[in-house]
């Protein structure tokens, strides 16, 4: 009974360490900084991916060409100029990893084919529950949230937006994301 309860609290001490010790970002953006903690424990493939990008730079210079209000933030695939920048390969996805669609959380913007995730992600700026695992298709997967800088989210989420190069809700002056850094516990 004993080696019980101690591996049990052995157990509760390793899964604490673990969600302490979840990566997080600083989205640096033209509006203000966003942090995001993510979580590898429940998206491991899809935090490796995104910090892949974090760490190569990919993510500096681009801008937020998606938003809706009311729905959501999207960026992480085009410059100012509505050009895409080249990814890597798509990723499996993990939308049956249990996280929601819920406001301020992060995840993995994709076309209609369930595994082609590669660089681009969304902000939701409410609870998007037909985004989940099931709702009406695999879903879209949750990596992450917010956990400063709401208020440039939901800044973000209120800009002019029209049509460039194609594309419908642009802002009309481009919001841009200045840079994408691990934070550290020295920062």
């Amino acid at each position: 009974m004993l080696k019980r309860i101690i591996g049990t609290c052995v157990l509760a001490l390793l899964a604490s360490a673990a969600l302490a010790d979840n990566p997080r970002v600083l989205l640096s953006t033209s509006h203000g900084d966003i942090e995001i903690e993510l979580d590898a424990e429940a998206a491991p493939i899809t935090v490796e991916n995104f910090l892949r990008y974090t760490d190569a730079g990919h993510y500096d210079g681009l801008i937020f060409h998606r938003v809706i209000p009311g729905f959501m933030i999207q960026g992480g695939g085009f410059d100012s100029n509505m050009r895409q920048r080249p990814v890597g390969q798509p990723i499996r996805n993990e939308a049956d990893n249990g996280l929601k669609n819920d406001r301020y959380t992060i995840a993995m913007a994709r076309t209609q084919v369930r595994d082609s995730a590669t660089s681009q992600f969304f902000i939701n700026l409410a609870n998007n529950d037909f985004l989940n695992h099931g709702a009406r298709d695999f879903g879209y997967a949750v990596f992450g949230k917010v956990v400063s800088g709401e208020h440039v989210v939901e800044t973000i989420g209120k800009v002019p937006t029209g049509r460039q190069a194609g594309h419908s809700d642009v802002p009309v002056n481009p919001v841009t994301i200045n840079s994408v850094k691990r934070v550290t516990s020295d920062d």
